[in-house]
């Protein structure tokens, strides 16, 4: 909490309506995370039963984009990245606060931060750290890849007929 400010007005704005966030670690792919505005820091958890964000949790620095009121992505800047473990005073305060905001999550508040707790989630802080995209400046293209592979795939049923089909 004794990082110094270094952030824009576009940053600081975008980052308090912000509730999702493309993130990107090491060169990799960016994946969008949910995540809590706080403190001028974005907190995002991961890990068991959490969402996935691979090498989030041992990084250094990601890079964050993040969308306007348009839908459209409006900034893009370098994060500091710091992780916050449990039974510091830094959990204790931020993981309630994030938990309090988590959509559809089993049982109260309490129960869900110890749970990230015990089962080593990773809440971390991304925190504006200079090199901001914005404008003109952002890509013009749309930057869509191809679908990632996933397990999640299933064979494609008939469709269902309420009557018979006649050939002829």
């Amino acid at each position: 909490m004794t990082d110094e400010h270094n952030s824009t007005p576009l940053v600081d704005e975008a980052m308090k309506k912000a509730s999702v966030a493309w993130v990107a670690v090491s060169g990799g792919p960016a994946l969008a995370l949910w995540c809590v505005p706080l403190e001028g820091a974005l907190c995002v958890v991961s890990g068991p039963g959490e969402q996935a964000a691979p090498g989030l949790a041992d990084a250094d620095e990601a890079q964050v984009t993040l969308r306007g009121d348009h839908g459209g992505r409006i900034v893009t800047w370098r994060a500091r990245v710091s992780r916050v473990l449990p039974g510091t005073d830094e959990w204790d305060t931020l993981a309630p606060l994030v938990g309090a905001k988590r959509l559809n999550a089993p049982g109260t508040t309490a129960d869900l931060v110890a749970r990230w707790a015990a089962d080593d989630c990773a809440l971390v802080r991304l925190r504006p750290a200079g090199d901001v995209v914005h404008g003109g400046q952002l890509p013009a293209d749309s930057l869509a890849e191809p679908p990632r592979p996933t397990s999640a795939v299933r064979a494609a049923r008939k469709p269902f007929r309420l009557h018979r089909v006649r050939r002829r």
